[in-house]
């Protein structure tokens, strides 16, 4: 099994050696399972149960003051399963397994995937507040308006400094043209967690995973690119890809199926990555970072912010 997972394409977190040590875990847990789909899932449940990244436990906080969960998962057969805006759900990678592998369907949102994840035993309920996240949402609460949502989307945007409706205001690592803000809402160098993802490969077939808890002080409802097919996760029989980074502008140019059709035009999974990333760059000029492996075994691996911490693991 050969595996590599991310924690989100960002600014230099503060303490960078613990998030490594999740990411070594998640990586050398996932190795050690047989097949793709339970090597991205186990990758990703050490992820989403560490408050060091904006997935499951530790999630960024929407504008309503709820944390809600988003994921997707997908074969090298096409086969796929997301699930979005899901409260108190901390494993979101395993409701979109049960979406993919139980239902006719292939994306499932808000109550109805809480209630799904009951109905097969994956734990709803979760208190996915971390002491970090409490404290911030306490600093910034107070100044929350309650008299509309024409209102609360102006006070949305000043937290985060989105003024360009195309996005690229709006960026992941503290680099914007306008604002040194976060995916998570920290300001410049305050970021020490982001999206989650893994992409893992046995030798005959591939996965990809994405998991999110969405961006802090989004709209209550936002839906980034994490659990859209082709953005935020991919997997076809080329290539398994997972993104993360600028949400609107990762769904924008479909990041992740951009990746895997540059494998299947003839290139290996680290040139993929990087040009991919470089066209993104050009394309919105947001900042994002991609994994993937392909169908020979080749791992890759590209971003443009200022940091995107991997951790890679191979079994034989």
């Amino acid at each position: 099994m050969q595996v590599l997972v991310h924690g989100g394409a960002g600014s230099d977190p503060d303490e960078p050696a613990p998030r490594q040590a999740v990411l070594d875990e998640a990586a050398e847990t996932s190795a050690a399972t047989s097949d793709p789909v339970d090597a991205v899932e186990a990758a990703i449940h050490v992820l989403e149960s560490s408050p060091r990244f904006n997935a499951g436990v530790g999630s960024a906080v929407q504008s309503d003051g709820a944390i809600r969960t988003d994921a997707g998962i997908m074969t090298d057969d096409r086969a796929v399963g997301a699930a979005c805006s899901m409260p108190n759900v901390e494993h979101a990678v395993s409701v979109a397994r049960v979406v993919m592998e139980d239902t006719p369907h292939g994306f499932v949102s808000g109550e109805h995937a809480v209630e799904l994840a009951e109905a097969f035993d994956v734990e709803t309920g979760v208190d996915l507040w971390s002491e970090r996240t409490r404290e911030k949402w306490a600093e910034t609460e107070a100044d929350r308006p309650t008299d509309g949502v024409a209102s609360e989307l102006e006070w949305i945007q000043d937290q985060y400094g989105q003024t360009d409706p195309g996005g690229r205001d709006e960026d992941s690592d503290g680099e914007t043209a306008t604002t040194e803000q976060t995916e998570t809402g920290a300001r410049d160098g305050d970021l020490d967690h982001d999206t989650v993802g893994a992409v893992a490969f046995d030798g005959e077939h591939l996965a990809a995973a994405t998991s999110t808890g969405g961006r802090w002080l989004a709209l209550a409802g936002r839906v980034g690119d994490v659990p859209q097919v082709g953005s935020g996760f991919y997997c076809s029989p080329a290539a398994a890809v997972s993104a993360t980074g600028a949400g609107e502008d990762i769904a924008r140019v479909t990041l992740s199926r951009r990746v895997a059709r540059h494998v299947e035009r003839g290139l290996d999974a680290d040139a993929a990555a990087e040009l991919a990333i470089d066209e993104f760059a050009e394309l919105t000029g947001s900042t994002a970072g991609v994994i993937a492996v392909d169908s020979s075994g080749t791992l890759g691996s590209a971003f443009n912010s200022s940091m995107m911490q991997t951790a890679r693991a191979t079994t034989r």
